[in-house]
């Protein structure tokens, strides 16, 4: 019974590390008690009886789900099997592809319903700030937002922070948003690799408008304007005179420019940087057939401007849906996700395939020491890829 007891006290307090001295008291850090059981990355705890009984432990793993479980799940705004469905989405590994395939086969009747909006810009712009301020608007107007964080992947560590939501604590509190970050895992563009996945689950589980916050990189994040329905770019005041602007490719695709941060001392400044932005606008052809871009300017902090630039959200949609444009471009941007993913598949099957990858060292060994031109030894490694 006494050793029970000192088991029990072993494992429920700190103690000193093995290497202290016997007449050291203070330490700046202590051992103290670990998870029971260890982590091995499934939703899982351990059901023990007597602490020092080690053979009574229990694991009870979370339900392993079928697609069809998924699917219900997502109807049935389940928050915790629509996490656990992008995760499925997101996965890279070979074994996933094909139930997330089958997944978003089921869902497809089910997507197509909510608004979509990619909002873009420069680091520091205030992205975030924007999208909590318009996810309370929109919460308050009665709808059911998610918003898609897309953090930049480190090209070293290839690891991610995902701190968007941190950034967003009066959003993600309430139960009614959606708010999922993912990593760009080096996708270019802006986006992650399966944001249009993960819209599609997020719509089918009841989500009516989308927020897509891109890495914000600047001038080539082009992706998200096709797989969007409103493309919205933030701009800062003293960002640079108009011809600066005509300069930027970025803005050729936006329907909107907004200028944020404009209260305090800055809001005379954004105000004229408007002006110049508007200016600069009339120069650059429409994205959109039978839309013009305007400039408009907000604050993220004080609310102002965020209605305005929803009613211009909202009068984009009214219009592009009366004219047909907006269910052509839907079409069109499904036609370039099927061209992309069979690019991806392709690549993927080339890199691959046994002859590529028994030729590929040696071939880059060459490039390397300037026997081959890469020119020819893309040609060679093709023939190889073909011959078999």
């Amino acid at each position: 019974m006494k050793a029970q007891q000192r088991e029990k006290r072993m494992i429920n307090t700190p103690k000193k590390p093995e290497w202290a001295k016997d007449n050291c008291k203070a330490f700046a850090s202590m051992i103290v008690p670990g998870v029971s059981g260890g982590h091995d990355g499934n939703l899982a705890y351990e059901k023990q009886s007597n602490l020092s009984d080690h053979s009574s432990k229990q694991v009870i793993r979370a339900k392993k789900l079928t697609p069809d479980d998924y699917v219900q799940g997502i109807l049935n705004q389940d928050r915790a099997v629509l996490g656990r469905a992008i995760t499925l989405v997101e996965s890279h590994s070979a074994r996933h592809r094909d139930m997330a395939q089958q997944i978003l086969e089921n869902l497809t009747p089910y997507t197509g319903q909510s608004i979509r909006v990619g909002i873009t810009g420069v680091p520091g712009v205030g992205k975030s700030t924007f999208i909590e301020a318009l996810g309370c608007f929109l919460l308050n107007k009665g709808f059911h937002p998610a918003v898609l964080a897309v953090d930049p992947s480190s090209s070293i560590t290839g690891g991610s922070i995902l701190g968007d939501k941190t950034r967003m604590e009066k959003l993600s509190r309430d139960r009614r948003c959606f708010i999922r970050p993912s990593p760009s895992s080096g996708t270019l563009g802006g986006v992650a690799q399966r944001t249009r996945e993960t819209m599609m689950i997020c719509e089918a589980a009841g989500f009516d408008v989308i927020l897509v916050e891109t890495v914000g990189v600047g001038q080539s994040e082009t992706s998200v304007r096709s797989m969007v329905d409103f493309f919205l770019l933030l701009m800062l005041a003293n960002a640079g005179d108009e011809l600066q602007g005509i300069k930027k490719g970025i803005m050729e695709m936006a329907d909107a420019l907004l200028i944020n941060k404009a209260d305090g001392d800055n809001k005379l400044r954004a105000e004229s940087a408007r002006n110049e932005y508007e200016r600069a606008l009339h120069y650059l052809q429409p994205s959109i057939e039978g839309w013009k871009p305007h400039a408009h300017t907000c604050s993220s902090l004080t609310g102002e401007g965020i209605a305005d630039i929803w009613a211009v959200i909202e009068s984009f949609c009214s219009k592009t849906k009366q004219s047909g444009i907006f269910y052509k471009n839907r079409k069109k941007q499904a036609l370039n996700w099927f061209h992309s993913l069979i690019e991806d598949r392709l690549k993927t099957l080339f890199f691959q395939h046994s002859a590529v990858k028994h030729h590929l060292p040696k071939i880059e060994k060459a490039i390397a020491e300037k026997n081959y031109s890469p020119s020819s030894a893309a040609s060679q490694l093709m023939d190889h890829f073909l011959s078999r």
